[in-house]
């Protein structure tokens, strides 16, 4: 098992088969194909699936964490420290300093954010999931 596996994250990558890791029950407004959405032939139904079911990843999609102007302006501010701050007069790097520290838990903050991964996958029923978290499937062991 990998260090990613040990933390319970995965990456899964476009053309691997995974494995739906649990139940899952999509409810909502059905409408039929074509049709437009304000029409109001809508009904309501729901649609099961059960964990187990295979099929093969088609897309990934990375959402970063928003980045708060706050940990913009500590990148900012810490590359100019690191870049000039030895050819700063000592004031003038040592208010750096303070303002790079001041910011640097709103940093922290930032970077504790998790990466959220989607995915679409094809299973092998010919359901197509959407948008779907990775974290609801597990890699295929079949072949």
């Amino acid at each position: 098992m990998t260090d990613e596996e040990d933390e319970g994250t995965m990456t899964l990558n476009v053309g691997q088969r995974v494995r739906l890791a649990a139940d899952l029950r999509l409810a909502g407004s059905v409408i039929p194909a074509g049709e437009p959405l304000e029409e109001s032939g809508a009904f309501a139904a729901s649609l099961a699936l059960a964990a187990g079911i295979e099929g093969a990843v088609e897309r990934v999609d990375e959402h970063h964490p928003q980045q708060s102007h706050e940990a913009r302006e500590y990148l900012r501010l810490k590359s100019l420290l690191d870049d000039f701050g030895h050819q700063m007069p000592s004031a003038s790097r040592t208010q750096l300093d303070e303002q790079v520290g001041a910011l640097e838990e709103q940093w922290l903050a930032y970077q504790r954010q998790t990466l959220r991964v989607t995915v679409r996958v094809r299973l092998d029923n010919g359901f197509v999931l959407d948008d779907v978290p990775a974290e609801a499937f597990t890699a295929s062991t079949s072949a």
